[in-house]
């Protein structure tokens, strides 16, 4: 009994009622004669897609800047490289291969310039972190406008200037990564190449956070003064946090469109920052305290969540759209929740 009462302290109270929150609503879907395969089948997807956007909190925690609230800076970066290797024309592997080639660059320069801008702003991180994420959101918004593009699948068609509000991944590189090596197992659809990449991702971040590197970054997290006697350089630490994670970000996006099969453009990135903080908390993270673990857990359990409630929800109450209202309701309250409980974690 003691044995049970640990872990059930040691997986936290917000995601045990998220746990048999989900149990009901796979219940209910069954009683409703829901494709339960396909529910399945959609939540593995949406996790695979969502798990690396989560991930980009990661190096901002670590490095004392906490949640990163300008992750649309990032997702911005990764549209950019989207963009322009639909421009070239290229398709299949080496579409995508560009994309997140160009991504993580401007992403890691960005990212470079964005942390030093947070460094200025001690204390208020999030704060203009989320003004520079609407601000750059917006002044992009002006760029798509008066892009010099001319590949008819990015433009606006009848001669129209600027870059569609929605280009279509068709014919380029449209579920890669999803199809690639996929299989079925009971009428589920294992995504198998998107679960290699976004897992080989996550090994990559834990390499990290145990190197040596990794080391400091949460040390200078931890306790930025202790941190700077001991001859660490704690600016330049949350540089390389506000760096990596705006990258991964721009990696990210790259990953989520590709499995979705269309960019979202213009004001698209404004509030895709609160989902994977969303995840991220809701696996466990905390200011202070934050692994891969936390990012996949999180992620899986939130996404499941609303992947299996909106379908049962909308047939509950088939008028409106409830689903979005829905969305942005549970979102925002883990959201709150996590927060109010990860500011007075010691």
């Amino acid at each position: 009994m003691e044995m049970v009462q640990k872990r059930m302290q040691q997986l936290g109270l917000p995601r045990i009622i998220i746990i048999a929150f989900i149990i009901i609503i796979f219940f209910a879907a069954f009683l409703q004669g829901q494709n339960m395969a396909q529910l399945i089948s959609d939540s593995l997807v949406r996790f695979g897609q969502n798990l690396i956007l989560a991930l980009a909190m990661m190096p901002a925690i670590m490095s004392g800047i906490g949640l990163n609230m300008g992750l649309a800076i990032g997702i911005v970066c990764g549209l950019l490289g989207g963009m322009i290797s639909i421009e070239l024309g290229l398709t299949n592997i080496y579409g995508i291969a560009c994309a997140m080639l160009i991504a993580l660059m401007v992403g890691s320069l960005v990212g470079v310039l964005y942390g030093k801008i947070l460094n200025r702003i001690k204390g208020s991180e999030m704060l203009i972190g989320n003004y520079l994420g609407y601000t750059v959101v917006y002044l992009m918004c002006m760029f798509w406008f008066a892009a010099p593009f001319s590949n008819p699948a990015i433009i606006w068609p009848m001669g129209g200037d600027g870059v569609r509000a929605t280009v279509t991944l068709d014919g380029y590189y449209s579920g890669i990564l999803n199809n690639f090596l996929s299989f079925e197992i009971g009428g589920i659809t294992i995504p198998t190449g998107l679960f290699l990449f976004v897992f080989g991702v996550c090994w990559i971040i834990r390499i990290f956070s145990n190197s040596k590197v990794g080391t400091t970054l949460r040390a200078a997290g931890d306790n930025p003064e202790y941190a700077r006697t001991s001859g660490i350089a704690v600016n330049r630490c949350r540089i390389i946090g506000a760096a990596l994670s705006t990258a991964l970000g721009a990696l990210g996006i790259v990953v989520y469109a590709q499995s979705y099969g269309f960019y979202s453009l213009y004001e698209a990135p404004t509030t895709m920052s609160f989902t994977p903080m969303a995840a991220i908390l809701l696996g466990g993270a905390s200011m202070k305290k934050v692994n891969v673990w936390h990012a996949v857990v999180g992620t899986l359990l939130f996404q499941t969540m609303l992947t299996t409630a909106l379908p049962v929800a909308n047939m509950l109450l088939p008028d409106g759209n409830l689903s979005e209202v829905f969305r942005i309701i549970v979102s925002n309250g883990i959201i709150l929740y996590a927060l109010s409980q990860a500011g007075g974690e010691k």
